[in-house]
């Protein structure tokens, strides 16, 4: 009896880790990568917005992905602060309807009526005011901000209207996203 319950037990415990090695192989199968940013790591003054105080590039970093989960139709791409001493934090960039066969966005996409954008691809207002990337601009003294660059493989192309605000944007983003994977970033201005 002893044998034969040992025997179960180890054939539930292979199973049980069989199982839970397919399901993270399925599972976070999309990654974002930049040759600019890295996860936990202090972004450039590159990557600073030029104005409100801040004198930075103000150039959208250059990123990567692979592993697009099947049923994929376009890809969006928002960049939050959610260290913003607003409430809400801060919006800094939100590109939707990145076609499907996009796998990268060079450095400097996130301009002003970007070319480096691929056809089809909008930028929405940032909470600067802007279509267009929005660099990192924390309050002096106010420590060290998060900027999550977050990719989002969708179900579906956007139908958003001209000036869609962000929280209407992260929504119906969010209600089509088939899997995300995020990179986040650090900066602070002392």
């Amino acid at each position: 009896m002893k044998k034969s319950f040992i025997r179960a037990f180890a054939n539930t415990a292979i199973t049980a880790v069989a199982f839970s090695v397919s399901c993270a192989v399925y599972a976070g199968s999309l990654v974002l990568t930049s040759s600019d940013i890295s996860d936990g790591k202090h972004m450039a003054k590159t990557q600073e917005y030029t104005g409100f105080g801040c004198a930075g590039g103000n150039l959208s970093p250059q990123l990567s992905w692979r592993g697009a989960p099947e049923g994929t139709k376009a890809f969006a791409l928002l960049v939050h602060d959610p260290d913003a001493p607003t409430g809400s934090g801060w919006w800094h960039w939100q590109v939707v309807n990145i076609p499907a066969g996009t796998t990268s966005l060079p450095a400097g996409a996130g301009a002003v009526n970007s070319k480096l954008l691929p056809k089809g691809a909008a930028q929405n207002t940032n909470d600067y005011g802007e279509k267009a990337f929005g660099g990192a601009c924390p309050p002096v003294g106010h420590g060290v901000h998060r900027y999550r660059f977050t990719l989002h493989a969708l179900s579906k192309p956007l139908e958003l209207p001209e000036n869609a605000s962000a929280a209407l944007t992260g929504y119906m983003v969010k209600a089509h996203t088939i899997e995300e994977a995020t990179i986040e970033a650090l900066y602070k201005r002392d």
